[in-house]
């Protein structure tokens, strides 16, 4: 499996099997902490061969810079998928939109949004959450 488009923003859809985004981000600004951001979406888009058929577990977890979960009750989230591909496609691409209500950010810092796959991390999103005063600048 290949990830061939992971991103955080402000919205995504799939759209007759391509993907939409909008408003992609890493940074979010807070004039006081802890912040609740209220919605974004996590946007991806795999790209599967015949060598993945069969049974897979995806992993997508938040977490802060100790490596602690963002949200423990309800992260990581590993759901369970099959992948068949037809008889002689070479490929096969499939997006996923993640939507993300009420993330909950305690301390300004460097956060990670972690995708796996069977067990291994394929890719670490960055987010940075910085407190700023009430002109925008950072403290």
């Amino acid at each position: 499996m290949d990830i061939q488009i992971a991103t955080l923003c402000d919205f995504a859809a799939d759209y007759n099997g391509k993907l939409v985004i909008s408003g992609t981000f890493d940074t979010l600004a807070a004039r006081a902490l802890p912040v609740v951001h209220p919605a974004c979406a996590l946007a991806m888009r795999f790209c599967f061969t015949q060598e993945d058929n069969g049974r897979h577990k995806l992993s997508i977890n938040i977490i802060n810079e100790d490596g602690e979960s963002l949200d423990p009750n309800n992260m990581p989230i590993k759901p369970d998928f099959d992948i068949q591909l037809p008889n002689g496609a070479p490929f096969l691409t499939r997006n996923m939109v993640m939507n993300l209500q009420g993330l909950r950010f305690p301390d300004d810092g460097i956060y990670s949004i972690d995708i796996g796959y069977d067990d291994e991390i394929l890719i670490r999103l960055p987010l940075r959450v910085v407190k700023v005063n009430a002109e925008g600048k950072s403290e």
